[in-house]
């Protein structure tokens, strides 16, 4: 029989690819941090065995009326660990407080409750789940706690999670980079051209220099370029590992956070270490209008929205010698039609002629999708530059300053700057 460092260093020696010793190390780990759950104490009420006037309907037997926190203290004692009361503020009568036994101590939290029990953050249908909850936690910060701490130390993230088979590397960290290393007459695809303007703005017709007009490459480059944070809301977890570190993520409920665009599930601390490089699945996203234009592309791996390519082309086929377009607004229940078609099918919309006759509708499809994006074509944050750029009276000030407010917004919202490219390149035809 060899004995465990015999076994561990004959392991060692194996060919097991991808998964390496510290990786088996790891797993081990994490399914002590799922034993350790198990072993967490389990709440005991203390019944009250005396009716206690005036008890809210969402107390039970755990109610003790307004007792002091010594005779609280006492009956938790006596009643060992994990047990808990519930008993009314003697100092503010109408609140109420969770004593609780842990650790050999008694431990007092103001309770809360809308409808369900919460101290916090979380909310709890029962006061037992409130407790065993906060048991596991404490159960699991007391014997493992120096691990829980550096947990994020060594993640799994990068060699083991789905992105790492399909995040392809980054090209170009910065703009000037990719003004030094690409010239704009010579790389571009056909449908990527910037607008015909001979050079002008994409604001207001003042002459920009063509070297100082940014085009990435290809299509490709594009999208991979448009960093996108994750979108974490709380949630809770079935038996699950968290899918930066690796680990057990415990509790009862709301262990982690999870990306509601694409799924990743980590622990709430580990989420701080993500980077930006959300992957928004499509079938998560389940509609097209009122979603953020990065989460868009990103999801259907395109460098525009369908809906501008599509409106756009539907509207330059049919409508451009139509009097008042984009002003005349177009039939409520076909505009309706349009972004239930495009939320629904997504590409696959229809909007020709035969499904949609009044291309006003169109437009006014196509104008309430800019209105209802919760980030603006032009972002909060850049709006002052591209409204005090165009006020400019100086034909040079002005072509200076606009091209900076645009290479600025290529630097950070990249998918809003090709979709300002498109929008801008349509409204001067």
């Amino acid at each position: 029989m060899l004995h465990k460092d015999q076994r561990w260093k004959s392991l060692k020696n194996l060919n097991i690819g991808t998964m390496t010793v510290n990786r088996l190390q790891g797993i081990s780990v994490a399914i002590k941090l799922y034993q350790l759950q198990l072993k967490a104490p389990k709440p005991m009420k203390v019944i009250c065995k005396t009716p206690s006037p005036g008890k809210p309907p969402y107390y039970g037997k755990e109610y003790h009326g307004a007792v002091s926190r010594d005779v609280a203290d006492w009956l938790l004692q006596e009643a060992g660990e994990g047990s808990y009361l519930v008993r009314e503020s003697q100092r503010a009568p109408g609140s109420y407080t969770l004593g609780l036994r842990y650790g050999g101590m008694t431990r007092n939290y103001k309770l809360f409750y809308d409808g369900m029990h919460y101290i916090a953050d979380k909310r709890f249908n029962s006061m037992n789940d409130l407790v065993e909850d906060g048991l596991i936690h404490f159960y699991m910060e007391d014997k493992a706690a120096d691990y829980i701490k550096v947990m994020d130390a060594e993640p799994i993230y990068d060699k083991h999670s789905k992105y790492a088979t399909v995040r392809l590397p980054r090209q170009r960290s910065s703009v000037d980079n990719m003004d030094q290393h690409h010239n704009f007459s010579s790389h571009r695809l056909e449908d990527e051209r910037p607008p015909e303007y001979n050079n002008q703005s994409v604001v207001d017709g003042t002459y920009i220099p063509a070297d100082k007009i940014i085009v990435p490459r290809t299509a490709e480059e594009i999208v991979v370029q448009y960093e996108k944070a994750h979108n974490f809301k709380v949630h809770t977890f079935g038996l699950h590992w968290c899918e930066y570190c690796g680990n057990f993520m415990w509790g009862l409920i709301a262990q982690g956070v999870k990306c509601t665009d694409c799924g990743l599930s980590v622990h709430k601390q580990c989420c701080k270490q993500i980077p930006q490089d959300c992957m928004p699945d499509k079938r998560l996203i389940k509609r097209v209008y009122g979603i953020d234009l990065t989460t868009l592309v990103k999801a259907h791996n395109t460098t525009r929205p369908m809906v501008v390519d599509m409106c756009i082309k539907e509207i330059e086929s049919r409508g451009m010698d139509i009097e008042g377009i984009y002003r005349v607004p177009g039939m409520l229940d076909d505009v309706d039609y349009i972004q239930h078609s495009f939320d629904n099918d997504n590409e696959n919309a229809k909007i020709g002629p035969v499904d949609v006759s009044d291309i006003n509708a169109v437009a006014g499809a196509f104008k309430l999708f800019l209105r209802q994006l919760p980030i603006p074509l032009i972002p909060f944050e850049l709006y002052e530059k591209f409204m005090n750029a165009a006020k400019i009276t100086n034909e040079h000030e002005r072509s200076d300053s606009i091209y900076n407010a645009t290479k600025e917004l290529h630097s950070i919202k990249q998918a809003h700057y090709q979709t300002l490219k498109c929008v801008t390149d349509h409204l001067r035809r």
